[in-house]
């Protein structure tokens, strides 16, 4: 078993790339009207995917932001899906191009899902993590200067 030394080792991370990747590439062929609309939030979605990954990834120190995060990760999937969804009602892309995007999302979805329920695997046992001792930030105020 491989272990992710980094966010980009993740397959999640890896596909998730790839669909955002995929979505630039087809929306630049969607109708000028449809820039500050359709392929503004279709891109915007699909990118932040990704994004909400290296979030969580940063975050794995700490479980509930990394589920967190992984969480806003799963919603902008779904977010990206009603996009694609969308598109195709629209004509702009076609119907085996929803297909292969959805079933992505649909994987990565799975995954996220799977990280979420594992979540443990990927923030560790916090006795063993780096912990600062206390630090004396405020002078004692009964002392004199």
């Amino acid at each position: 078993m491989k272990y992710a030394k980094g966010v980009s080792d993740l397959f999640v991370y890896q596909k998730a790339k790839a669909v955002s990747g995929a979505v630039f590439v087809l929306s630049r062929s969607f109708p000028k009207e449809e820039t500050f609309a359709l392929t503004d939030q279709m891109r915007r979605a699909a990118s932040s995917v990704g994004a909400q990954i290296a979030e969580a990834w940063a975050k794995r120190r700490y479980e509930k932001h990394f589920i967190s995060k992984l969480t806003d990760a799963d919603a902008e999937q779904m977010e990206t899906q009603h996009w694609v969804s969308e598109a195709l009602d629209s004509g702009y892309i076609s119907s085996a191009d929803a297909k292969e995007l959805t079933a992505a999302l649909l994987e990565i979805g799975r995954m996220l899902n799977g990280m979420i329920r594992k979540s443990d695997a990927f923030c560790g046992d916090p006795s063993s993590l780096v912990k600062e001792d206390t630090a004396d930030y405020f002078a004692d105020a009964t002392t004199d200067d």
